[in-house]
């Protein structure tokens, strides 16, 4: 496989946790110390320093200092570009989907009972008592 196709598939892995895209999410929005993305983000301080420490490797996050905080903030601006197309694409297959169980949801017919509870069974033919 050439390494552009490895190199895609590495950072889609990279992006493949979900309180790394909330991290990208909030970091695109403007520079955060990290005592704020903990606040943002319901996981415990060592998991956030672990998935900080992804995105730092793969380039998509840096940090500074500013006296006691550290700050973190989104190495380009194309991240954010890349996390608003990833929602219209799920809004997207959202909608397809939505359309799909639609069209797979029976429609009510004229010779369907309108009300819950009647049979939609239709009636025995009456049996002959010749046999």
């Amino acid at each position: 496989m050439p390494a552009l196709y490895q190199a895609k598939a590495e950072l889609f892995r990279t992006l493949g946790h979900p309180a790394r895209i909330r991290v990208l999410e909030l970091l695109s929005e403007r520079d955060r110390p990290v005592y704020e993305l903990l606040a943002a983000i319901d996981i415990e301080q060592s998991n956030l320093s672990q998935q900080l420490a992804v995105l730092r490797r793969a380039g998509l996050v840096t940090q500074r200092r500013e006296g006691t905080d550290v700050v973190y903030a989104a190495s380009l601006p194309s991240v954010a570009d890349l996390l608003l197309i990833a929602r219209r694409l799920l809004v997207d297959l959202l909608a397809q989907q939505g359309e799909l169980k639609a069209e797979l949801e029976p429609e009510p017919s004229a010779a369907e009972p309108a009300e819950v509870g009647e049979s939609a069974r239709p009636s025995r033919p009456s049996r002959r008592s010749g046999r």
